[in-house]
């Protein structure tokens, strides 16, 4: 007796690149929302999440890696100058 199985009925393997693409995406929000480190924190874990789950999608983890890295390194540095500011202007703060 053979048996047959219904190839039509399965689902093909669909690859997801949902990390990938949020990483992308909010490395390009956080061009405009840096000022808060969330963004970019969550856009760097996702996007090196994405680089060992979804091999396919490399090039936009990558991305979304560089981006949200730089950002998160543009807002420490802002935040640092601000903080040494504030310290170098504290002495004539009561003048």
């Amino acid at each position: 007796m053979t048996t047959v199985t219904d190839t039509a009925t399965q689902a093909p393997f669909v690859e997801s690149r949902g990390f990938s693409i949020s990483s992308l995406v909010l490395g390009l929000v956080s061009i405009v929302a840096s000022a808060t480190f969330f963004v970019p924190v969550a856009g760097l874990v996702l996007g090196i999440l994405a680089l060992g789950r979804e091999p396919a999608s490399r090039t936009m983890a990558i991305w979304g890696i560089v981006l949200n890295a730089v950002m998160l390194a543009g807002t420490a540095l802002v935040t640092l100058g601000a903080f040494v500011f504030g310290l170098a202007m504290l002495p004539f703060a009561f003048l």
